[in-house]
């Protein structure tokens, strides 16, 4: 019954920064990693970026040099710092947990958070 709730979005202009949080609720167990998925209208949903165990950290090339994801275990919260924002970053950004102990074997997403960049 691991459930995620994202926050942190909203309207941004054009070179602007936003942070998004990700907490997950309802397990005992440390998340290891967890992940940022974003989809825009019409479009396939996209990795953004991903942390693993001891940290390691993965993004996608749109986003590479301008975000960054961080995982603060004891509180099962990862975090999106967004730097640098484009209108093309504008989409719905859900995070996610890979199958683990702590998500009972099963793969979550959390409910999303609308980050609009506009000027």
């Amino acid at each position: 019954q691991v459930q995620l709730a994202e926050s942190g979005g909203g309207l941004v202009q054009p070179g602007g920064s936003l942070t998004l949080s990700c907490a997950a609720s309802g397990t005992t167990f440390s998340i290891l990693a967890m992940g940022w998925y974003r989809q825009a209208p019409g479009k396939q949903r996209e990795l953004v970026a991903a942390i693993g165990s001891g940290g390691r950290a993965s993004y996608g090339d749109s986003v590479k040099g301008r975000f960054t994801i961080s995982l603060d275990n004891a509180k099962n919260t990862v975090y999106l710092q967004m730097n640098s924002l484009k209108p093309e970053d504008t989409a719905v950004y859900y995070c996610n947990a890979p199958p683990s102990i702590a998500t009972r074997g099963i793969e979550v997403w959390g409910q999303g958070t609308l980050v609009t960049v506009y000027s």
